[in-house]
Protein backbone atom coordinates (compact mmCIF):
# COMPACT_ATOMS: atom_id res chain seq x y z
CA UNK A 1 0.00 0.00 0.00
CA UNK A 2 2.95 2.06 1.13
CA UNK A 3 4.43 1.82 -2.72
CA UNK A 4 0.38 3.16 -3.85
CA UNK A 5 1.08 5.84 -2.12
CA UNK A 6 4.24 7.18 -3.37
CA UNK A 7 3.21 6.21 -7.12
CA UNK A 8 0.17 8.65 -6.50
CA UNK A 9 2.40 11.51 -4.71
CA UNK A 10 4.76 11.12 -8.04
CA UNK A 11 1.72 11.46 -10.26
CA UNK A 12 0.50 14.41 -8.12
CA UNK A 13 3.95 16.11 -9.09
CA UNK A 14 3.66 15.51 -12.34
CA UNK A 15 0.46 16.59 -13.03
CA UNK A 16 1.37 19.97 -11.40
CA UNK A 17 4.66 20.27 -13.60
CA UNK A 18 2.53 19.51 -16.75
CA UNK A 19 0.00 22.07 -15.74
CA UNK A 20 2.15 25.04 -14.99
CA UNK A 21 4.89 24.57 -17.55
CA UNK A 22 4.81 22.65 -21.11
CA UNK A 23 8.23 23.84 -21.90
CA UNK A 24 9.99 21.91 -18.60
CA UNK A 25 7.23 19.19 -18.94
CA UNK A 26 8.36 18.80 -22.35
CA UNK A 27 12.23 18.33 -21.05
CA UNK A 28 11.80 15.97 -18.28
CA UNK A 29 10.15 13.76 -20.66
CA UNK A 30 13.28 13.79 -22.29
CA UNK A 31 15.66 13.05 -19.17
CA UNK A 32 16.34 9.83 -18.31
CA UNK A 33 13.36 7.69 -16.98
CA UNK A 34 15.11 7.37 -13.41
CA UNK A 35 15.35 11.11 -13.22
CA UNK A 36 11.38 11.93 -13.83
CA UNK A 37 10.12 11.58 -10.33
CA UNK A 38 13.11 13.45 -8.52
CA UNK A 39 12.88 16.18 -10.89
CA UNK A 40 9.06 16.53 -10.93
CA UNK A 41 9.14 16.51 -7.27
CA UNK A 42 11.35 19.39 -7.36
CA UNK A 43 8.88 20.99 -9.17
CA UNK A 44 5.97 20.98 -7.95
CA UNK A 45 7.47 21.52 -4.34
CA UNK A 46 8.71 25.40 -5.77
CA UNK A 47 5.86 25.60 -7.89
CA UNK A 48 3.52 25.50 -5.23
CA UNK A 49 5.57 27.87 -2.91
CA UNK A 50 5.45 30.34 -6.01
CA UNK A 51 1.87 30.01 -6.01
CA UNK A 52 1.03 31.12 -2.96
CA UNK A 53 2.94 34.48 -2.77
CA UNK A 54 1.84 35.40 -6.48
CA UNK A 55 -2.10 34.39 -6.32
CA UNK A 56 -3.51 33.60 -2.96
CA UNK A 57 -4.61 37.28 -2.48
CA UNK A 58 -7.85 36.58 -0.74
CA UNK A 59 -5.57 34.36 1.96
CA UNK A 60 -2.80 35.04 4.56
CA UNK A 61 0.07 34.94 2.22
CA UNK A 62 2.54 34.76 5.03
CA UNK A 63 1.06 32.40 7.24
CA UNK A 64 0.84 29.97 4.43
CA UNK A 65 4.41 30.37 3.32
CA UNK A 66 5.53 30.18 6.84
CA UNK A 67 3.52 27.00 7.11
CA UNK A 68 4.39 24.80 3.77
CA UNK A 69 8.05 26.12 4.80
CA UNK A 70 7.61 24.49 8.56
CA UNK A 71 5.88 21.68 6.59
CA UNK A 72 8.65 20.73 4.39
CA UNK A 73 11.43 20.92 6.47
CA UNK A 74 9.42 18.05 8.56
CA UNK A 75 8.92 16.39 5.81
CA UNK A 76 12.18 16.12 4.93
CA UNK A 77 13.25 15.25 8.43
CA UNK A 78 10.73 12.85 9.37
CA UNK A 79 11.22 11.09 5.55
CA UNK A 80 7.86 11.27 5.39
CA UNK A 81 4.14 13.85 4.80
CA UNK A 82 0.85 13.06 4.06
CA UNK A 83 0.74 16.19 1.28
CA UNK A 84 1.72 14.08 -1.52
CA UNK A 85 3.63 17.33 -3.30
CA UNK A 86 6.00 17.54 0.09
CA UNK A 87 6.33 13.86 0.33
CA UNK A 88 7.60 14.11 -3.34
CA UNK A 89 10.10 16.67 -2.77
CA UNK A 90 11.75 15.30 0.48
CA UNK A 91 12.66 11.82 -1.10
CA UNK A 92 14.37 13.94 -3.91
CA UNK A 93 15.87 15.37 -0.68
CA UNK A 94 17.02 12.39 1.06
CA UNK A 95 17.47 10.64 -2.00
CA UNK A 96 20.18 12.94 -3.75
CA UNK A 97 21.02 14.66 -0.49
CA UNK A 98 19.91 18.26 -1.38
CA UNK A 99 21.66 21.15 0.81
CA UNK A 100 19.45 22.57 3.01
CA UNK A 101 20.87 25.94 2.27
CA UNK A 102 19.31 25.72 -1.19
CA UNK A 103 15.82 25.00 0.40
CA UNK A 104 16.58 27.93 3.19
CA UNK A 105 17.58 30.40 0.18
CA UNK A 106 14.48 29.49 -1.77
CA UNK A 107 12.43 30.17 0.74
CA UNK A 108 13.89 33.22 1.64
CA UNK A 109 13.27 34.79 -2.12
CA UNK A 110 9.30 33.77 -1.60
CA UNK A 111 9.40 35.56 1.47
CA UNK A 112 10.72 38.63 -0.17
CA UNK A 113 7.90 38.25 -2.60
CA UNK A 114 5.69 39.30 -0.32
CA UNK A 115 6.96 42.89 0.86
CA UNK A 116 9.55 43.22 -2.13
CA UNK A 117 7.91 45.57 -5.03
CA UNK A 118 11.28 46.50 -6.05
CA UNK A 119 14.78 46.06 -5.89
CA UNK A 120 18.39 47.05 -5.57
CA UNK A 121 21.47 45.20 -7.36
CA UNK A 122 22.10 43.31 -3.97
CA UNK A 123 18.50 42.14 -3.13
CA UNK A 124 18.12 41.67 -6.94
CA UNK A 125 21.20 38.98 -7.19
CA UNK A 126 19.83 37.68 -3.49
CA UNK A 127 16.58 36.76 -5.16
CA UNK A 128 17.45 35.11 -8.32
CA UNK A 129 20.03 32.83 -6.28
CA UNK A 130 17.08 32.14 -4.27
CA UNK A 131 13.89 31.87 -6.39
CA UNK A 132 15.82 30.15 -9.60
CA UNK A 133 19.76 29.41 -9.06
CA UNK A 134 19.40 26.94 -5.97
CA UNK A 135 16.76 25.05 -8.39
CA UNK A 136 19.14 24.47 -10.97
CA UNK A 137 21.59 23.34 -8.31
CA UNK A 138 18.83 20.72 -6.62
CA UNK A 139 18.30 19.55 -10.27
CA UNK A 140 22.27 19.04 -10.59
CA UNK A 141 22.03 17.51 -7.51
CA UNK A 142 19.82 14.82 -8.85
CA UNK A 143 21.66 14.73 -12.15
CA UNK A 144 25.13 14.00 -10.50
CA UNK A 145 23.87 11.39 -8.32
CA UNK A 146 26.33 11.60 -6.10
CA UNK A 147 29.33 12.83 -8.15
CA UNK A 148 30.64 15.78 -5.72
CA UNK A 149 33.17 16.37 -8.17
CA UNK A 150 30.91 16.32 -11.44
CA UNK A 151 28.77 18.96 -8.97
CA UNK A 152 31.78 21.23 -8.14
CA UNK A 153 32.47 21.59 -11.85
CA UNK A 154 29.11 22.23 -13.19
CA UNK A 155 27.69 24.28 -10.16
CA UNK A 156 28.61 27.67 -11.88
CA UNK A 157 26.98 26.70 -14.70
CA UNK A 158 23.74 25.34 -13.15
CA UNK A 159 23.19 28.74 -11.55
CA UNK A 160 24.10 30.60 -14.65
CA UNK A 161 21.14 28.53 -16.38
CA UNK A 162 18.42 29.35 -13.69
CA UNK A 163 19.65 33.11 -13.51
CA UNK A 164 18.77 33.56 -17.27
CA UNK A 165 15.30 31.62 -17.02
CA UNK A 166 14.53 33.82 -14.54
CA UNK A 167 15.66 36.89 -16.09
CA UNK A 168 13.92 36.07 -19.13
CA UNK A 169 10.82 34.96 -17.34
CA UNK A 170 11.12 38.65 -15.98
CA UNK A 171 11.17 40.53 -19.57
CA UNK A 172 8.00 38.00 -20.49
CA UNK A 173 6.19 38.75 -17.63
CA UNK A 174 6.80 42.47 -17.28
CA UNK A 175 3.27 43.72 -17.51
CA UNK A 176 1.81 40.79 -15.76
CA UNK A 177 4.36 41.62 -12.71
CA UNK A 178 3.70 45.05 -12.35
CA UNK A 179 -0.18 45.26 -13.17
CA UNK A 180 -0.95 42.42 -10.93
CA UNK A 181 1.68 42.53 -8.06
CA UNK A 182 3.19 45.56 -7.93
CA UNK A 183 6.64 44.08 -8.61
CA UNK A 184 9.28 45.11 -10.84
CA UNK A 185 11.87 42.47 -10.32
CA UNK A 186 15.30 44.33 -12.64
CA UNK A 187 17.09 46.54 -10.15
CA UNK A 188 16.82 50.31 -10.17
CA UNK A 189 13.68 49.64 -13.22
CA UNK A 190 11.02 52.18 -13.25
CA UNK A 191 8.24 50.96 -15.27
CA UNK A 192 6.96 53.42 -16.74
CA UNK A 193 9.89 54.97 -17.98
CA UNK A 194 11.90 51.48 -19.15
CA UNK A 195 13.92 52.03 -21.90
CA UNK A 196 15.92 50.62 -25.20
CA UNK A 197 18.94 50.89 -23.61
CA UNK A 198 18.29 49.61 -20.22
CA UNK A 199 16.33 47.09 -22.08
CA UNK A 200 19.98 46.12 -24.04
CA UNK A 201 21.67 46.25 -21.38
CA UNK A 202 19.77 43.03 -19.38
CA UNK A 203 19.78 41.15 -22.63
CA UNK A 204 23.72 41.55 -22.50
CA UNK A 205 23.35 40.39 -18.66
CA UNK A 206 21.24 37.61 -20.06
CA UNK A 207 23.17 36.47 -22.73
CA UNK A 208 26.01 36.07 -20.71
CA UNK A 209 23.92 33.46 -18.26
CA UNK A 210 23.41 31.59 -21.57
CA UNK A 211 26.87 31.29 -22.71
CA UNK A 212 28.13 29.91 -19.23
CA UNK A 213 25.31 27.62 -18.69
CA UNK A 214 25.75 26.14 -21.98
CA UNK A 215 29.01 24.94 -21.14
CA UNK A 216 28.02 23.27 -18.17
CA UNK A 217 25.22 21.19 -20.43
CA UNK A 218 27.27 20.09 -22.70
CA UNK A 219 29.57 18.45 -20.21
CA UNK A 220 26.53 16.92 -17.85
CA UNK A 221 25.71 13.18 -17.98
CA UNK A 222 23.62 11.59 -21.06
CA UNK A 223 20.58 11.22 -18.76
CA UNK A 224 20.13 14.42 -18.31
CA UNK A 225 21.80 16.39 -21.34
CA UNK A 226 19.13 16.29 -23.83
CA UNK A 227 15.93 17.37 -21.47
CA UNK A 228 18.42 20.43 -20.17
CA UNK A 229 19.04 21.20 -23.58
CA UNK A 230 15.36 21.25 -24.46
CA UNK A 231 14.59 23.52 -21.96
CA UNK A 232 18.06 25.83 -22.85
CA UNK A 233 16.47 25.66 -26.16
CA UNK A 234 13.27 26.77 -25.49
CA UNK A 235 14.19 29.75 -23.42
CA UNK A 236 16.89 30.40 -25.94
CA UNK A 237 14.10 30.94 -28.76
CA UNK A 238 11.86 32.92 -26.21
CA UNK A 239 15.02 35.05 -25.70
CA UNK A 240 15.46 35.93 -29.33
CA UNK A 241 12.08 36.53 -29.92
CA UNK A 242 12.63 39.12 -26.70
CA UNK A 243 15.09 40.67 -28.01
CA UNK A 244 13.13 41.47 -31.21
CA UNK A 245 10.67 43.20 -29.72
CA UNK A 246 10.53 47.16 -28.81
CA UNK A 247 10.31 47.96 -25.31
CA UNK A 248 6.82 49.12 -25.56
CA UNK A 249 5.77 45.55 -26.77
CA UNK A 250 7.11 44.32 -23.68
CA UNK A 251 5.11 46.54 -21.62
CA UNK A 252 2.02 45.94 -23.32
CA UNK A 253 1.35 42.29 -23.22
CA UNK A 254 3.95 38.69 -22.67
CA UNK A 255 5.73 37.19 -25.58
CA UNK A 256 5.25 33.70 -25.84
CA UNK A 257 6.45 30.67 -27.68
CA UNK A 258 3.53 28.21 -29.09
CA UNK A 259 3.27 24.97 -28.08
CA UNK A 260 3.35 24.15 -32.02
CA UNK A 261 7.18 25.26 -31.57
CA UNK A 262 7.61 23.96 -28.37
CA UNK A 263 6.91 20.25 -29.79
CA UNK A 264 8.94 21.48 -33.03
CA UNK A 265 12.04 22.33 -30.73
CA UNK A 266 12.03 19.05 -29.04
CA UNK A 267 11.94 16.96 -31.92
CA UNK A 268 15.54 19.58 -33.36
CA UNK A 269 16.84 19.01 -29.80
CA UNK A 270 16.59 15.12 -30.12
CA UNK A 271 17.94 14.79 -33.60
CA UNK A 272 20.75 17.64 -32.76
CA UNK A 273 21.96 15.04 -29.60
CA UNK A 274 21.55 12.08 -31.22
CA UNK A 275 23.76 13.56 -34.32
CA UNK A 276 26.17 15.42 -31.12
CA UNK A 277 25.68 18.59 -33.36
CA UNK A 278 25.70 22.54 -31.77
CA UNK A 279 22.54 24.45 -32.05
CA UNK A 280 23.45 27.72 -34.29
CA UNK A 281 21.24 29.81 -32.12
CA UNK A 282 23.60 28.68 -29.30
CA UNK A 283 26.47 30.12 -30.90
CA UNK A 284 24.76 33.57 -31.98
CA UNK A 285 24.61 34.66 -28.60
Amino acid sequence: MFTLFQKTAAACSKNITEAYSTSFSLGIKTLGRALHEPVYGIYGMVRYADEIVDTFHDFDKKYLLQKFKHDTFQAIEQGISLNPVLYSFQKAVNDYHIPLNLIEAFFKSMEMDLYETSHGRVSYDEYIYGSAEVVGLMCLKVFTNGDEEMYQKLEPSARALGAAFQKVNFLRDMKSDFDERGRVYFPGIDFANFREETKKQIEEEVANDFRIAYEGIIQLPASARAGVMLAYAYYIRLFQKIRKVPVHRIKEARIRVSDIHKIFMLVETLAMQQLGLPRAEFERL
